[in-house]
Protein backbone atom coordinates (compact mmCIF):
# COMPACT_ATOMS: atom_id res chain seq x y z
CA UNK A 1 0.00 0.00 0.00
CA UNK A 2 1.74 3.32 -1.08
CA UNK A 3 1.39 6.94 0.62
CA UNK A 4 -1.22 7.92 -1.10
CA UNK A 5 -3.33 5.00 -0.58
CA UNK A 6 -3.20 5.29 2.90
CA UNK A 7 -3.90 8.65 3.08
CA UNK A 8 -7.45 7.78 0.71
CA UNK A 9 -8.19 5.16 2.76
CA UNK A 10 -7.80 7.27 5.86
CA UNK A 11 -10.47 9.88 3.89
CA UNK A 12 -12.92 6.99 3.20
CA UNK A 13 -13.23 5.47 6.31
CA UNK A 14 -12.65 5.65 9.94
CA UNK A 15 -10.01 3.07 10.11
CA UNK A 16 -6.94 2.56 8.15
CA UNK A 17 -4.14 -0.40 7.72
CA UNK A 18 -0.69 1.26 8.69
CA UNK A 19 1.34 -0.15 5.98
CA UNK A 20 5.13 -1.66 7.26
CA UNK A 21 7.80 -0.32 6.05
CA UNK A 22 7.63 3.20 7.14
CA UNK A 23 9.07 2.55 10.74
CA UNK A 24 11.22 4.52 12.77
CA UNK A 25 12.41 2.32 15.65
CA UNK A 26 9.67 0.43 17.50
CA UNK A 27 7.57 2.97 16.26
CA UNK A 28 5.85 4.55 12.62
CA UNK A 29 6.83 7.52 10.80
CA UNK A 30 5.29 10.01 12.93
CA UNK A 31 5.48 11.78 9.71
CA UNK A 32 3.36 9.80 8.34
CA UNK A 33 0.46 9.33 11.19
CA UNK A 34 0.44 13.14 11.37
CA UNK A 35 -0.54 12.76 7.25
CA UNK A 36 -3.25 10.04 8.51
CA UNK A 37 -4.99 12.28 10.82
CA UNK A 38 -5.14 14.99 8.56
CA UNK A 39 -6.77 12.79 5.67
CA UNK A 40 -9.14 12.22 8.16
CA UNK A 41 -10.13 15.53 9.35
CA UNK A 42 -9.95 16.54 5.65
CA UNK A 43 -13.42 14.66 5.36
CA UNK A 44 -14.78 16.78 8.49
CA UNK A 45 -13.76 20.49 7.72
CA UNK A 46 -15.52 22.73 5.21
CA UNK A 47 -14.01 22.56 1.58
CA UNK A 48 -13.18 26.73 1.72
CA UNK A 49 -11.04 26.21 4.84
CA UNK A 50 -7.55 25.51 4.47
CA UNK A 51 -5.16 24.06 7.14
CA UNK A 52 -3.62 27.15 9.52
CA UNK A 53 -1.75 25.22 12.39
CA UNK A 54 -1.50 21.33 13.69
CA UNK A 55 -0.13 20.42 16.91
CA UNK A 56 0.39 16.64 17.41
CA UNK A 57 1.27 14.54 20.60
CA UNK A 58 2.51 11.50 19.99
CA UNK A 59 1.15 9.35 22.79
CA UNK A 60 2.77 5.81 22.44
CA UNK A 61 4.30 3.74 19.14
CA UNK A 62 1.37 3.30 15.92
CA UNK A 63 2.53 -0.20 15.01
CA UNK A 64 2.23 -1.10 11.18
CA UNK A 65 -1.55 -2.85 10.79
CA UNK A 66 -5.17 -1.64 11.70
CA UNK A 67 -5.45 1.85 13.48
CA UNK A 68 -8.74 3.61 14.19
CA UNK A 69 -9.23 7.30 13.42
CA UNK A 70 -11.51 9.27 15.53
CA UNK A 71 -12.27 13.11 15.05
CA UNK A 72 -14.20 15.96 16.79
CA UNK A 73 -14.88 19.11 15.39
CA UNK A 74 -15.03 21.45 18.55
CA UNK A 75 -16.29 24.37 16.70
CA UNK A 76 -17.20 25.58 12.71
CA UNK A 77 -17.70 29.16 12.56
CA UNK A 78 -17.96 31.88 9.71
CA UNK A 79 -14.27 31.15 9.12
CA UNK A 80 -12.47 28.96 11.83
CA UNK A 81 -12.94 25.25 12.41
CA UNK A 82 -11.02 23.79 15.08
CA UNK A 83 -11.06 19.82 15.61
CA UNK A 84 -9.19 16.78 17.11
CA UNK A 85 -8.63 13.29 15.75
CA UNK A 86 -6.88 11.02 17.84
CA UNK A 87 -5.38 7.56 16.47
CA UNK A 88 -6.21 4.24 18.19
CA UNK A 89 -4.60 0.90 18.27
CA UNK A 90 -5.37 -1.70 20.89
CA UNK A 91 -7.41 -0.08 22.47
CA UNK A 92 -5.45 3.22 23.31
CA UNK A 93 -4.84 6.49 21.93
CA UNK A 94 -1.25 6.50 20.24
CA UNK A 95 -1.91 9.88 18.47
CA UNK A 96 -3.63 13.36 19.39
CA UNK A 97 -3.64 15.93 16.77
CA UNK A 98 -5.27 19.32 17.04
CA UNK A 99 -5.72 21.20 13.77
CA UNK A 100 -7.15 24.86 12.79
CA UNK A 101 -8.49 25.94 9.58
CA UNK A 102 -9.40 29.10 8.28
CA UNK A 103 -11.03 30.53 5.71
CA UNK A 104 -9.65 33.71 3.89
CA UNK A 105 -10.95 37.27 5.32
CA UNK A 106 -10.46 40.97 4.31
CA UNK A 107 -8.01 42.65 6.11
CA UNK A 108 -5.71 45.57 5.72
CA UNK A 109 -2.71 43.84 7.18
CA UNK A 110 -0.49 42.36 4.93
CA UNK A 111 3.29 41.68 6.12
CA UNK A 112 4.68 39.07 3.32
CA UNK A 113 7.27 36.70 4.56
CA UNK A 114 10.77 37.16 3.33
CA UNK A 115 12.19 34.81 0.57
CA UNK A 116 14.83 32.54 1.07
CA UNK A 117 18.40 34.71 0.26
CA UNK A 118 20.07 31.83 -1.26
CA UNK A 119 18.39 28.83 -2.57
CA UNK A 120 20.31 25.35 -1.99
CA UNK A 121 21.21 23.16 -5.57
CA UNK A 122 20.40 19.59 -4.32
CA UNK A 123 22.70 18.33 -7.31
CA UNK A 124 25.71 20.62 -5.16
CA UNK A 125 24.81 18.82 -1.79
CA UNK A 126 25.70 15.35 -0.11
CA UNK A 127 22.82 12.85 -0.51
CA UNK A 128 22.14 10.87 2.17
CA UNK A 129 22.08 7.63 1.55
CA UNK A 130 19.56 5.05 2.70
CA UNK A 131 21.54 2.00 4.91
CA UNK A 132 19.15 -1.15 5.52
CA UNK A 133 19.14 -2.11 9.66
CA UNK A 134 20.86 1.38 10.55
CA UNK A 135 18.69 3.90 9.24
CA UNK A 136 14.97 4.31 9.73
CA UNK A 137 12.77 2.30 7.51
CA UNK A 138 11.00 5.30 6.18
CA UNK A 139 13.54 6.66 4.97
CA UNK A 140 13.94 4.80 2.27
CA UNK A 141 10.44 6.88 0.95
CA UNK A 142 12.52 9.81 0.34
CA UNK A 143 15.23 11.67 -1.24
CA UNK A 144 17.42 13.74 1.08
CA UNK A 145 20.27 16.35 0.49
CA UNK A 146 22.44 17.97 3.32
CA UNK A 147 23.74 21.46 2.18
CA UNK A 148 25.10 22.89 5.72
CA UNK A 149 26.03 21.09 8.99
CA UNK A 150 26.97 17.21 9.59
CA UNK A 151 24.61 13.67 9.17
CA UNK A 152 23.05 12.20 12.09
CA UNK A 153 25.44 10.50 14.38
CA UNK A 154 28.63 12.21 13.28
CA UNK A 155 30.05 13.69 15.95
CA UNK A 156 29.79 17.14 15.22
CA UNK A 157 30.35 20.22 17.57
CA UNK A 158 27.15 22.05 16.81
CA UNK A 159 24.06 20.99 16.16
CA UNK A 160 21.45 22.09 13.30
CA UNK A 161 21.69 21.52 9.70
CA UNK A 162 20.08 22.42 6.62
CA UNK A 163 18.82 20.84 3.42
CA UNK A 164 16.50 19.72 0.62
CA UNK A 165 13.77 16.91 0.84
CA UNK A 166 11.59 15.39 -1.59
CA UNK A 167 9.63 11.89 -1.90
CA UNK A 168 11.00 9.28 -3.83
CA UNK A 169 7.76 8.30 -6.02
CA UNK A 170 7.15 11.36 -8.05
CA UNK A 171 4.22 9.39 -10.21
CA UNK A 172 1.68 10.69 -7.99
CA UNK A 173 -0.21 14.12 -7.29
CA UNK A 174 1.44 16.20 -4.52
CA UNK A 175 -1.06 16.91 -1.56
CA UNK A 176 -1.19 18.63 1.82
CA UNK A 177 -0.40 14.78 3.68
CA UNK A 178 2.37 14.80 1.39
CA UNK A 179 4.07 18.02 3.01
CA UNK A 180 3.13 17.34 5.87
CA UNK A 181 4.47 14.60 6.08
CA UNK A 182 8.46 15.78 4.16
CA UNK A 183 8.27 18.01 7.21
CA UNK A 184 8.82 15.95 9.85
CA UNK A 185 11.00 13.67 7.33
CA UNK A 186 14.07 15.32 9.30
CA UNK A 187 15.81 14.23 12.55
CA UNK A 188 16.51 15.82 15.70
CA UNK A 189 18.55 18.91 15.39
CA UNK A 190 21.44 17.67 18.32
CA UNK A 191 22.02 14.18 16.93
CA UNK A 192 24.36 14.87 14.33
CA UNK A 193 26.72 16.19 17.84
CA UNK A 194 26.10 12.10 19.19
CA UNK A 195 29.10 9.83 17.30
CA UNK A 196 26.85 6.76 18.61
CA UNK A 197 23.83 5.59 17.28
CA UNK A 198 21.23 6.03 19.93
CA UNK A 199 17.06 6.40 19.91
CA UNK A 200 15.29 10.12 19.61
CA UNK A 201 11.97 10.98 19.35
CA UNK A 202 8.92 13.49 19.14
CA UNK A 203 7.28 14.30 21.63
CA UNK A 204 5.27 16.93 20.32
CA UNK A 205 4.94 18.57 17.00
CA UNK A 206 3.69 21.51 15.88
CA UNK A 207 3.57 23.04 12.40
CA UNK A 208 1.66 26.20 10.80
CA UNK A 209 1.28 26.76 6.96
CA UNK A 210 1.72 29.74 5.90
CA UNK A 211 1.50 29.64 2.40
CA UNK A 212 -1.95 28.58 0.20
CA UNK A 213 -0.45 27.63 -2.78
CA UNK A 214 1.55 24.65 -2.28
CA UNK A 215 3.80 23.45 -5.39
CA UNK A 216 2.01 20.71 -7.23
CA UNK A 217 4.85 19.28 -8.82
CA UNK A 218 5.91 16.05 -7.09
CA UNK A 219 9.16 15.85 -8.11
CA UNK A 220 10.07 19.93 -6.86
CA UNK A 221 13.06 20.37 -3.49
CA UNK A 222 11.60 22.06 -0.43
CA UNK A 223 13.86 23.38 1.42
CA UNK A 224 14.64 23.02 5.54
CA UNK A 225 16.80 24.75 7.99
CA UNK A 226 17.04 23.88 11.60
CA UNK A 227 18.02 25.55 15.19
CA UNK A 228 18.01 24.55 18.61
CA UNK A 229 17.62 26.41 21.19
CA UNK A 230 18.04 24.44 23.93
CA UNK A 231 18.85 20.68 24.85
CA UNK A 232 19.56 19.23 28.04
CA UNK A 233 18.31 16.56 30.16
CA UNK A 234 17.60 13.72 27.87
CA UNK A 235 15.52 16.73 25.73
CA UNK A 236 16.16 19.18 23.00
CA UNK A 237 13.20 21.82 21.32
CA UNK A 238 14.54 23.18 18.24
CA UNK A 239 12.40 25.36 15.41
CA UNK A 240 12.64 24.74 11.74
CA UNK A 241 11.53 26.64 8.24
CA UNK A 242 10.55 24.84 5.37
CA UNK A 243 11.08 27.02 2.25
CA UNK A 244 9.39 25.77 -1.66
CA UNK A 245 11.64 25.41 -4.62
CA UNK A 246 11.57 29.03 -5.37
CA UNK A 247 12.38 30.66 -1.84
CA UNK A 248 9.24 31.46 -0.71
CA UNK A 249 8.67 30.59 3.09
CA UNK A 250 5.90 27.83 3.36
CA UNK A 251 6.14 26.46 6.59
CA UNK A 252 7.33 26.95 10.60
CA UNK A 253 7.83 24.27 12.86
CA UNK A 254 8.93 23.57 16.52
CA UNK A 255 9.77 20.10 17.80
CA UNK A 256 10.16 18.78 21.14
CA UNK A 257 12.47 15.71 21.00
CA UNK A 258 13.71 13.22 24.15
CA UNK A 259 17.31 12.02 23.07
CA UNK A 260 18.08 8.82 24.84
CA UNK A 261 22.03 9.09 24.74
Amino acid sequence: MSFATMMAAAKASAQVEIEAGWGQGRASFGGLVAAVLLARLSAEVPSDRRLRSMSISFVGPVAPGLATLETTVFRSGKSVTQAEARLLQNGGVQAVLLASYGAHRESAVRVPSALLSEIPVPAAGRPMPYLPGRMPEFLQQFEMVWSEGGFPFSGQDKPDFMGSVRFRDTSVPFTLEHFVALVDTWPPSVLPMMNTLAPASTLCWTLELLEEALDPDPAAWWHYRVCTDLAADGYGHAGARLWAADGRLVAVSRQTVTVFG
